[in-house]
């Protein structure tokens, strides 16, 4: 059975760091491309980062770079996401998702495997 769970989300202020961890189960992780996506009430998901197999390769969201770092532990199949000075527009549940490609991509459409998400409220 495959298994996404994400953890370590909460309640930050403005300005503020928090990092948020996946663990998978059931999938050879070290064959897939890592994403984060997150989605705020009323608006459509959005690629947050994403790492490719081996970690090599990591690609974030225009409007995040500098703030946001994801990485992967492959020994540990896990993939982190850290972020860093949070705003309160970074309030979103945060997914975690899967793919079965090494080639990395953006859209929420090419991962297969989700988490049930977690939820990141920053105060103002």
């Amino acid at each position: 059975q495959v298994q996404l769970v994400e953890s370590g989300g909460g309640l930050v202020q403005a300005g503020g760091s928090l990092s948020v961890s996946c663990a998978t189960s059931g999938l050879v992780f070290g064959g897939l491309t890592m994403g984060w996506f997150r989605q705020a009430p009323g608006k459509e998901r959005e690629f947050v980062a994403g790492v490719s197999w081996s970690g090599g390769s990591a690609d974030v969201a225009d409007s995040l770079k500098g703030r946001f770092a994801i990485a992967r532990v492959n020994a540990k199949n896990e993939v982190n996401l850290e972020m860093n000075t949070l705003k309160p527009d970074d309030t979103a549940v945060y997914y975690c998702a899967a793919r079965r490609d090494r080639i990395m991509t953006r859209r929420p459409a090419d991962y297969q495997y989700w988490g049930q998400g977690t939820q990141v409220t920053v105060s103002s």
